[in-house]
């Protein structure tokens, strides 16, 4: 200040300087109020990525499908064959006898073969027919229609007999059973006895009615007068 200023001056400057300073001061109180009357920013939370699954060891893995693979093809089912029908057995009591086939015994001749003094011994020859062709073809060319199986002598006539006549009800062997008067022969006390070599041939003790029968219920007899 210059000495000529007047005591009004000085206090005009004075005064203006502490307006200026009470200003000022307010002006950063003011500043200060603003500052603490604003909110704080909320802090946006943070997006975490979920976290990828693990296997699980235990599970079995989704198979990939396979393209253009061909579709399996049903199984086809068994069909059954048919059972093969049962062969027949061979009757092995005519495997002997070759061709011709004799035809069924049709008949038994009987007679009395042996005059003893204790027995008489009895023969049976069977018999096949009426067949004249038959007859003729194993060697009966004289025309009769009725004969043995075989000629006598032929290797084949022991099976050819067994084939038509069969085996004795009692005894099981080759030929025909025997009877005395309807009952079988069993012995001396019967009145007759199969023979102990051939079933063909018996032993009559006694007189009475000898029949022979077939496996097929043909017989035939005799009469002993003994």
């Amino acid at each position: 200040m210059t000495s000529g200023t007047t005591a009004w001056d000085r206090s005009r400057v004075e005064g203006g300087l502490a307006t200026r300073t009470l200003c000022g001061a307010l002006l950063g109180l003011a500043v200060c109020a603003c500052s603490l009357s604003q909110s704080p920013t909320e802090p946006q939370p943070t997006k975490t990525a979920a976290p990828t699954p693990s296997p699980d060891p235990g599970a079995s893995p989704t198979p990939s499908p396979v393209l253009g693979a061909p579709a399996p093809k049903p199984t086809p089912t068994p069909t059954s064959s048919p059972s093969p029908s049962p062969t027949a057995t061979p009757d092995p009591d005519g495997s002997g006898c070759g061709s011709p086939t004799p035809p069924e015994l049709s008949r038994i001749a009987v007679s009395v073969l042996q005059r003893g003094s204790d027995r008489w011994v009895l023969d049976s020859t069977p018999q096949v027919g009426p067949n004249v062709q038959y007859c003729a073809q194993i060697g009966f060319t004289d025309g009769r229609s009725i004969c043995p199986v075989r000629q006598e002598g032929d290797p084949q006539r022991s099976a050819c007999e067994l084939l038509v006549t069969g085996r004795a009800a009692d005894t099981g062997r080759p030929g025909p059973t025997w009877y005395r008067n309807g009952s079988p022969c069993t012995g001396p006390a019967s009145g007759c006895a199969n023979h102990s070599d051939n079933q063909y041939l018996a032993l009559a003790y006694l007189g009475g009615a000898f029949t022979a029968c077939g496996k097929n219920g043909v017989c035939g007899e005799v009469d002993v007068d003994k």
